[in-house]
């Protein structure tokens, strides 16, 4: 792949809105104005971003012609100052391949759905597990969240939670974490001390409006009933849960953590429209093979793709062969280092397609 080749489509590209703002017709026309104005301003940003990396790269080349003539006494401070510049450019150029291949959703608030799998109480207990690591990692951020649904087990696992994160580029970070969680583990219920094996599911759907996604409310099926609480218990006496049934696809969502029968039904159409939201984007992107095999899986709730290991000390993401010894950091939501890895991968695969797109 040929960045350089990439980026002469793009200065084209550049030099051709540039001659479209200059015609009379676009000046007199608001619209194409804004329209022309946006793609200059985008197109600007990605040149200026390639001549600044091409910068630190010809400052990089001084300094290591510096280290080649420097005395003893210098040589630390050089190699410090290397060492940092290439982590820039390396930070720079993966910012730039991003703009180069986009993701329109990935300024969208999230809404996240874990559910215990195969493992019984101990599935439940490492799906709250993964619930505080995604939680800590949104604090870590500065990401506000926020619990919408909730079945816990009656020693504090989960069976199942939904919860909303809001924040800057939420879904650029977490649209990675959809799919099957493995855990590895001793299990505290476990007096023999033998290794358990378990899973959890982690759905991450984008955050989508009334006007993105229209439901025909003739196309629902409603139903209220108690809110429930640990064990099966009533915690209210009205009818206040709500239970919403998209009959064309099947899709059903249930929600019972507010007070009023009101909130749960807002709640539960908000969670239905990211649910088309997905179903539809999806079924899209299915239709252009290409593109989705050379994605990294961000969607199939089916795939397996992460182990956690705690005899090891080890957190594997099958999709890109990457292995980490800092389990226990991860779970507590330093999750910098796999998110990093994977949007490296998914960016660089992007950019391949779009190289034979462009150049063949």
């Amino acid at each position: 792949m040929d960045l350089e080749k990439i980026m002469e489509v793009f200065r084209e590209r550049f030099k051709e809105v540039e001659r479209e703002l200059s015609r009379p017709e676009v000046a007199s026309d608001p619209e194409k104005l804004m329209e022309y104005g946006k793609k200059h301003s985008e197109l600007s940003e990605i040149i200026n971003l390639y001549n600044d990396i091409e910068s630190m790269k010809s400052e990089l080349d001084e300094w290591y012609e510096m280290k080649n003539s420097a005395g003893e006494s210098e040589q630390e401070e050089i190699a410090q100052t290397i060492s940092d510049l290439e982590n820039s450019i390396g930070k720079q150029e993966l910012n730039l391949k991003g703009l180069l291949v986009p993701d329109l959703s990935d300024n969208r608030n999230i809404i996240i759905e874990i559910r215990a799998g195969t493992g019984g109480e101990e599935a439940a207990l490492f799906a709250a597990d993964l619930f505080r690591m995604y939680s800590r990692y949104a604090e870590r951020n500065n990401w506000k969240s926020e619990i919408i649904d909730s079945n816990e087990t009656d020693i504090g696992g989960l069976k199942e939670i939904v919860f909303q994160i809001r924040g800057r580029s939420v879904f650029s970070k977490l649209k990675y974490e959809s799919g099957v969680h493995r855990v590895q583990r001793v299990p505290s219920t476990e007096s023999g001390g033998r290794i358990h094996t378990s899973t959890a599911t982690v759905a991450v759907l984008p955050e989508v409006s009334e006007t993105e996604v229209k439901i025909d409310p003739a196309d629902l099926r409603i139903d209220t009933y108690r809110a429930s609480g640990a064990g099966g218990q009533h915690v209210n006496k009205t009818d206040s849960a709500v239970r919403i049934v998209h009959e064309p696809t099947g899709i059903v969502v249930a929600v019972q953590k507010e007070r009023s029968q009101h909130q749960n039904k807002a709640r539960a159409l908000e969670i239905l429209r990211a649910k088309l939201y997905e179903m539809y984007s999806s079924k899209a992107e299915n239709e252009i093979v290409e593109t989705r095999r050379t994605q990294i899986g961000t969607g199939e709730r089916s795939e397996k793709i992460r182990t956690y290991n705690f005899p090891q000390n080890r957190v594997t993401d099958h999709r890109i062969n990457f292995t980490s010894y800092r389990l226990l950091y991860i779970m507590d939501g330093d999750l910098d280092e796999l998110i990093t890895e994977l949007s490296a991968a998914d960016i660089n695969k992007r950019l391949e397609l779009l190289h034979r797109k462009l150049i063949g």
